[in-house]
């Protein structure tokens, strides 16, 4: 029997518009999303943490929130500010030079949520310093995974949950109540302004670095010159850079911080994608791609390339994306001002992961 047929990934141009309207473009993604959210973690529990990370991000005055409040109207219910403010994947990335020329960051992206690779979706944004394509979902507003051609490309990983050396439930709780005393800005949140406010990775490196941040964090970042990439580890007023090539997963290498483990496996994943960078070996095995992968990208923002593929526990949940900056998606159709373009898949793997 033949495979099934895998959907695109739609590319979505709200360059002219902002986050919501991606969700009012994939309504039916956004809905999916949301309803297994509320089925996940119950209408409750998303009820309690919607309301406390609302208050947290009006008293920060969070540059997203007004975005937020949009996506919180268009579903009609809870969640939407829980999700937004959420921080429970966990990642391998690495940075090194490109076989093919330039610099390319590897990306693997793991959440035990599913629906996250079928609904994947690639939003064409832009800010004050250019344009970057977001490797996102429908309902958030924040930068996980993007890339900027002719500037840089950059990635979030999860460090270990901070201990205060009590047990796991209450040490989350305390971080918790932490988090909503500090008036800092989101990792991901923070991520989206230095792909709208910087203009090179130089600048997106120093902000990465120096701006607080309201929970520690992984940044790995590739540039468009020859050793332009490095790996960020963020605490929440401090940071440690380790130049290319290099790898990071879910535990901290340059800083001598503890806390709970993220994930499984993550030196093992560090190891592996170490290797890759160094020898060229495929680093699209597991333990790095594993049941609870739900993307997989490659970047080089020097030739503008980019592919990405959505996964789910059973696979590849969408054909393969290719992009390059040299080429003018073929918009299909608008939707208040947002345009949808085809995805592209690889020519000889339509099904395989990203290569």
């Amino acid at each position: 029997m033949s495979d099934p047929v895998l959907p695109v990934i739609p590319v979505l141009d709200i360059r002219r518009g902002s986050t919501p309207d991606v969700a009012r473009a994939a309504e039916s993604r956004l809905r999916d999303l949301f309803g297994r959210a509320r089925r996940a973690y119950t209408p409750p529990l998303l009820a309690l943490a919607d309301h406390a990370a609302q208050t947290w991000l009006q008293r920060c005055s969070n540059p997203y929130l007004g975005e937020i409040d949009e996506i919180a109207t268009l579903i009609a219910g809870k969640g939407a500010y829980a999700l937004n403010t959420s921080y429970e994947w966990c990642c391998t990335s690495g940075v090194g030079n490109d076989p093919e020329g330039g610099v390319r960051l590897l990306r693997v992206l793991d959440w035990n949520l599913s629906g996250l690779g079928t609904n994947l979706v690639a939003a064409w944004q832009s800010g004050p310093t250019g344009e970057f394509l977001n490797l996102t979902w429908p309902g958030f507003v924040g930068v996980i995974t993007a890339m900027a051609p002719g500037r840089f490309a950059a990635a979030i990983n999860q460090p270990p949950m901070i201990s205060f050396g009590l047990s796991l439930p209450v040490d989350w709780i305390v971080g918790r109540v932490k988090l909503l005393r500090s008036n800092a800005i989101p990792p991901a949140h923070l991520l989206r302004r230095v792909f709208e406010l910087c203009d090179s990775y130089q600048a997106a490196k120093r902000m990465l670095a120096e701006t607080p941040i309201c929970l520690p964090a992984f940044f790995t970042l590739a540039g468009t010159k020859a050793n332009e990439g490095c790996v960020i580890e963020r605490t929440t007023d401090c940071a440690a850079i380790t130049e290319m090539p290099s790898a990071i997963a879910n535990h901290w290498i340059a800083l001598p911080e503890g806390g709970h483990p993220r994930g499984g496996s993550s030196k093992d994943r560090h190891c592996m994608m170490e290797k890759a960078l160094h020898n060229g070996d495929d680093w699209q095995a597991h333990p790095i791609v594993n049941d609870e992968t739900r993307l997989v990208a490659v970047m080089n923002p020097a030739n503008g390339t980019l592919s990405a593929q959505g996964f789910e526990r059973t696979g590849p949940a969408t054909e393969c994306l290719l992009h390059r900056a040299r080429s003018r998606p073929r918009q299909i159709s608008p939707k208040q001002g947002v345009g949808i373009t085809e995805s592209r898949s690889w020519p000889a793997e339509a099904n395989s992961s990203p290569r």
